[in-house]
């Protein structure tokens, strides 16, 4: 019997992107149910999701109540599944820059790991569409984590994952520090300090298909303040 799988999509006007990739996830993972956790999107995703959960069993909407952040939206959508005792958890973008093709090897990677991780940085992986700028950003952010934090992935600020949820049981949620993109790496170190088990599975990374990307250069000045907070208080 297959375990009992969660996706996740955290959002922020993403209802164009969501109408293809809701459909396309369960076209290779049928038997998912998905939780999108949006904040008050003002392009109308909250009422659009209600209709859509209506008519579909598998669909499920957590509406927040204003922009609280991509941390804490992750953590909401994590302690969902465990609180709905969920076995596995996958974490995607909602804007198709994680295809949903790589949901089957996550899955069976988890095999043999607690946190599988679609990764951009191992062999086989990669990126389409981006600038200089933006492979310098996110190279960098990953070299300064796997220092600071000592984590030995290849691709730390990736928010493709899947996690073991009974290994999720042992976080607590309440002590993490970042409110923004930081939150896959502390993941990461926290998941790490409890003793989980990691591979990375090649995946290519696509430019988003509709919308405006969310990343800044502020909201990595941000990220790597709050790696730092992480290590330096190591709880």
């Amino acid at each position: 019997m297959a375990e009992r799988l969660l996706v996740t999509l955290c959002t922020y006007n993403e209802r164009e992107n969501l109408v293809a990739l809701i459909p396309e996830i369960w076209n290779f993972a049928p038997s998912a149910e998905i939780l999108v956790v949006d904040d008050s999107s003002p392009d109308g995703t909250g009422p659009f999701l209600d209709e859509w959960a209506a008519r579909e069993s598998r669909l499920h909407a957590m509406h927040r109540p204003t922009k609280l952040g991509l941390g804490t939206a992750t953590r909401a959508a994590l302690r969902y599944a465990v609180e709905h005792n969920f076995a596995l958890v996958c974490n995607m973008d909602a804007d198709f820059s994680h295809h949903p093709r790589y949901l089957p090897s996550l899955l069976n990677a988890m095999q043999d790991a607690d946190v599988a991780i679609g990764s951009r940085y191992v062999p086989g992986g990669g990126v389409v569409g981006w600038g200089l700028r933006r492979h310098a950003m996110s190279r960098s952010i990953n070299c300064y984590a796997r220092l600071v934090l000592r984590l030995k992935t290849r691709d730390n600020s990736g928010a493709y994952r899947c996690y073991r949820v009974d290994k999720l049981r042992e976080l607590d949620f309440d002590r993490f520090v970042a409110r923004g993109y930081a939150i896959q790496e502390e993941l990461l170190y926290r998941c790490r300090r409890i003793g989980c088990r990691f591979v990375e599975v090649p995946i290519v990374f696509e430019e988003r298909r509709h919308g405006e990307s969310k990343i800044s250069l502020s909201e990595g000045l941000y990220a790597g303040w709050a790696i730092l907070r992480v290590a330096l208080t190591g709880t």
